[in-house]
């Protein structure tokens, strides 16, 4: 009796989490620092240009370039909470997070990356009105709306995440320094380290997953076959290929970020792979982030057009 009370009590007070290195090898380590760093720069400053012309460009003054702005932010902050620890961990094998750090980066990847589900949701509606309803447009997405579209669906992903990080850090962990073989504190890897029945996390991790994915993405495919259905009554070929180009960026976007995200969080736990959740993780946290500006700044002509113009107007007082 007093073994299995001093066991769980060694158990359950672990302080600090390990990420499992992805190579003890240090000039591939360093290989993989410098890469990452990259990618990182690289999203920061495609997304940062994406705020910028949609701030700053008056054409780009509607819904929305308000939300493609507003996913760019989420884009930097999601990462951010992400790469700075990753690139700490691959300089150093042996680097910890403190149980609390763990939990707070858990809470806010989760709450971000949720944010930006239902924000995909909403800019497809944005479209849905755009395309099948012009005439209403304005009357219906109003500056009022859409703030509150983009504040809802960061409350909804604030509310779900404190929800599940919550429910998984009161769980126990094995060791003193439990090791986490991902490059993050996600949900399932963490789940794998409790020292205790997980089947309702599971369940909880599962419902919530379908909350964040499965709802607003049927939500998109519904505003889609009514954006589909709308487009096909266009007579005008041009007009077609305006709006069809219009909602394929938006598209190429919603199949990356979904498609990966339900690979990790609504496969079956038996059929799921730690180093397949590893490796799908680093397509939404490097890939997703990265293609959403070159996406729409090289497939949606206003922002392209904007761009050059900033470009050109900040080099034209350079070359008098």
């Amino acid at each position: 009796m007093y073994l299995a009370l001093a066991n769980q009590t060694n158990r359950s007070t672990a302080s600090e989490f390990i990420f499992r290195a992805f190579s003890i090898v240090p000039e591939i380590q360093h290989l993989l620092f410098t890469f990452f760093l990259l990618l990182y720069l690289s999203i920061i400053f495609g997304n940062v240009s994406i705020i910028w012309v949609a701030c700053t460009d008056h054409s780009l003054r509607t819904p929305m370039y308000f939300f493609l702005g507003n996913l760019s932010g989420l884009e930097i902050c999601y990462t951010t909470v992400v790469v700075p620890q990753m690139l700490a961990s691959v300089l150093d094998a042996h680097r910890t997070i403190p149980f609390a750090n763990c939990g707070i980066q858990m809470f806010f990847f989760l709450a971000l990356g949720g944010t930006d589900c239902f924000l995909l949701a909403v800019m497809a509606y944005d479209r849905y009105v755009a395309i099948c309803h012009p005439l209403r447009y304005p009357l219906i997405m109003t500056w009022k709306v859409c703030t509150w579209l983009v504040i809802g669906s960061l409350i909804v992903g604030l509310v779900l995440s404190l929800e599940l990080t919550v429910l998984i850090f009161t769980l126990p962990f094995c060791g003193h320094q439990p090791q986490i073989n991902h490059f993050l504190c996600d949900v399932p890897p963490v789940l794998r380290l409790a020292c205790a029945d997980t089947h309702l996390h599971q369940t909880v991790l599962f419902s919530v997953g379908v909350m964040v994915l499965t709802i607003p993405f049927l939500l998109i495919c519904i505003s889609y076959v009514y954006i589909v259905a709308a487009i096909l009554r266009i007579s005008s070929t041009s007009g077609r290929q305006q709006a069809f180009s219009t909602c394929s960026s938006h598209l190429t976007v919603v199949f990356i970020q979904y498609g990966c995200c339900s690979l990790v969080y609504l496969r079956p736990k038996s059929d799921s792979s730690e180093d397949e959740d590893r490796q799908l993780a680093l397509i939404y946290t490097f890939v997703t982030p990265l293609l959403n500006p070159l996406i729409y700044s090289l497939r949606n002509k206003d922002v392209k057009q904007a761009l050059k113009k900033a470009i050109w107007g900040t080099a034209e007082p350079k070359a008098c």
